[in-house]
Order: structure tokens, then sequence, then C-alpha cells
């Protein structure tokens, strides 16, 4: 099974229930994505809890409040175990144009794509957020 895979999956099985509040078993890549997504402003907060062997991430979604629509629109798996996706520092992807977020798995932790080309860093493309 994939954890990371399990945790989109989670997330966006939330924003089509409309719930306002996930909780997800955590790890430590899990913990850094939220901390990107939260960064970027895809969520509204989130919170660490330590709880038995592994612990838990309990995320706040964001929504419009005049909308009711949720800030992500789409979470999109690309590197899989069957399949892993690496990119150079110099063919980083570009999503919805700059208007999405790439987050990746690099030498220096995880970061967005952006933050990746100024660090001049390649690595593996975990997933897109827009």
């Amino acid at each position: 099974m994939d954890p990371i895979a399990d945790y989109l999956t989670r997330v966006r099985n939330a924003i089509k229930a409309k719930h306002r509040v996930v909780d997800i078993p955590a790890s430590n890549i899990k913990k850094e994505i939220t901390k990107v997504l939260f960064d970027k402003g895809y969520i509204q907060n989130y919170k660490f809890v330590e709880d038995g062997p592994q612990g838990s991430i309990k995320i706040a979604l964001k929504y419009n409040p005049t909308t009711k629509e949720n800030a992500i629109v789409s979470l999109t798996r690309v590197s899989k175990p069957g399949l892993r996706r690496y990119t150079k520092a110099d063919e980083l992807p570009r999503v919805l144009n700059g208007l999405g977020v790439a987050i990746l798995s690099t030498s220096k932790g995880v970061m967005t794509d952006k933050e990746a080309r100024t660090e001049q860093v390649g690595g593996e493309v975990l997933c897109y957020v827009y």
C-alpha cells in the first residue's frame, strides 16, 4: 500500500464529503507534505497528535465562506511505487502554468517546484495540487 496515495485519497474524500477536519495516520513524509500545503494556503490549519506508536495528523480544510468551495480543486499522485517519477532541476514540471504546485521530495527535503527551481535541485515528483 502506498501511504502518500492513502493520504491524498483521505483528503480528497473529506473534500467531497464537505468535512471540516480530516484525521490521517502520521509519518515524516506526510508531515512535510502537510506543512507545504499549509504554507501554500491549500489548508486552513494542521495539528500533529502524538497518540500511540504512530500518531496522527489533524488537517482543517479550507473553504470559501460564500461559495463553500474548497481551496483544493485537485490532488494528483504522480510518482507511484510501481513507477517512480524523477526530474532534474532544469526540467521541473509547471502545474497549470504556475498556478498549481508540484510537491517534490529532494535531497534538501520536501518542497514545491518553485522552491526547487531556486535551490537548483531535482527529485521525485510526489504530487500535483491546484
